[in-house]
């Protein structure tokens, strides 16, 4: 069996959607004849965190956990973040704390002194760890997946030393990211971004993507034929549960809902159809859109519950007679491709996505016929597909059946196809 180092930061127990790509990955590699060996952060600062993913780990994975430094404790003291609490993924504010000029100070340190993430103080002792550890322990290739960004940096330092066969993973974009022009970066550190960027997209033996569109942008800034890997489902997280109706029409969005994310329109389409329904958000939710449901006064159609398990996330799926994908309202819009996507289409119930009509999970939606893409400001077309959906309901017709076009998004399938590249890397 060859043996490939994957390098990551989240692994469990982080939850959240960082951690599903590999976890589900290194989990299928085994029955294609590679063994994972997993380097990862021990006691690291995840946003949230699932016990139920430790039993998706690999029973042949050899997992390294080695000591992080992360600069969140002086940030928690700074702003005046308990010890205890997490600190919310991404730029999600919940409204709790107003720390203005710390809060921007904050970013501005995050954005041009821990550079390419606050995960940089890891690069050093990690590849000093690892050309111990590769020397006595050989592997054929290796992968690095970002954001964090710092794991390629990682990873490109041992390419140099040993001259391994190195995979580039993004599973997001790295400057055309959306949350890029916030962090009040100078034109030095602007430049540095770009010039690391450029290098782990030019030194790596190959760079693999989630999109299409992010693999576009990567080759702009300098790599060479991007492949695309989408982000997948896992046929023992489908529940065995058939889809009961429920006693009102429910439509639910899973995941984080940051400030970009906030679907005005829809909420202002919602209080003015004035049709009895439930919407419920699970997961972390920004201060903004909670803002939005009061300002349009659609409070009593919206449950919201806190992040739970990724098991229980499965089971809400089956409790829903819509499931709602919200595409970040950003320039970068037209090639993001949520993971959630793909358990959603697994779920076989009807989604309803706003986002760009022409973007990449638009294009995985027509192509399983799953759902149907609204732009975010075309109210008018919500309004008639909420009709429809509502319709459908009290006709018992909210329905989708699988097709193989589904089937190719199972990760034990796109597994098959990175083990395919993995093999030709070698050749390479």
């Amino acid at each position: 069996m060859k043996r490939v180092l994957i390098i990551t930061y989240y692994w469990p127990p982080s939850g959240g959607s960082g951690v599903q790509r590999w976890l589900k990955m290194s989990k299928y590699l085994p029955e294609n004849g590679w063994q994972p060996v997993i380097y990862t952060a021990e006691d690291a600062e995840y946003p949230v965190e699932d016990q139920s993913l430790m039993n998706d780990v690999a029973p042949e994975a050899e997992v390294i956990r080695r000591p992080i430094v992360e600069p969140y404790t002086f940030y928690k003291k700074f702003l005046g973040i308990k010890k205890g609490e997490k600190v919310k993924a991404g730029f999600i504010n919940d409204g709790a704390k107003k720390t203005g000029w710390k809060e921007n100070l904050s970013v501005w340190l995050r954005g041009n002194l821990f550079i390419p993430d606050a995960r940089c103080w890891w690069i050093r002792p990690s590849v000093r760890f690892l050309k111990r550890y590769l020397k006595e322990h050989p592997v054929d290739a290796i992968i690095s997946t970002g954001p964090p960004h710092s794991m390629h940096l990682i990873a490109k330092e041992l390419h140099k030393k040993f001259n391994i066969p190195w995979v580039a993973d993004f599973r997001d974009p790295w400057t055309d990211i959306d949350f890029y022009k916030d962090l009040k970066l100078t034109r030095r550190s602007d430049r540095k971004h770009h010039r690391l960027e450029r290098q782990v997209l030019s030194e790596a033996t190959r760079v693999v993507t989630v999109g299409w569109d992010c693999a576009k942008g990567l080759e702009n800034h300098g790599a060479n034929n991007v492949a695309v890997i989408t982000n997948g489902y896992d046929f023992f997280d489908i529940s065995n549960e058939n889809y009961q109706k429920t006693s009102i029409l429910t439509m639910s969005h899973i995941g984080i809902i940051g400030a970009n994310r906030n679907p005005e329109m829809f909420w202002e389409a919602i209080s003015e159809l004035d049709i009895p329904m439930k919407i419920r958000l699970i997961g972390q939710i920004d201060n903004s859109v909670i803002e939005s449901i009061k300002r349009h006064n659609i409070e009593n159609y919206v449950e919201i519950i806190p992040y739970i398990p990724h098991n229980q996330v499965i089971e809400e799926q089956q409790k829903s007679d819509v499931l709602m994908l919200f595409v970040n309202n950003t320039p970068n819009a037209k090639g993001i491709l949520t993971g959630k996507l793909f358990e959603y289409i697994a779920s076989g119930r009807p989604i309803l996505s706003i986002g760009p009509e022409n973007g990449d999970s638009a294009r995985i939606l027509n192509e399983t016929q799953s759902g149907v893409t609204v732009d975010f400001n075309d109210k008018k077309k919500m309004k008639s597909v909420i009709r429809d959906f509502v319709e459908k309901y009290n006709d018992n017709q909210l329905i989708t059946r699988h097709n193989e076009m589904v089937e190719k998004y199972s990760r034990r399938n796109l597994t098959k196809d990175f083990v395919k590249l993995l093999n030709e890397t070698l050749k390479q």
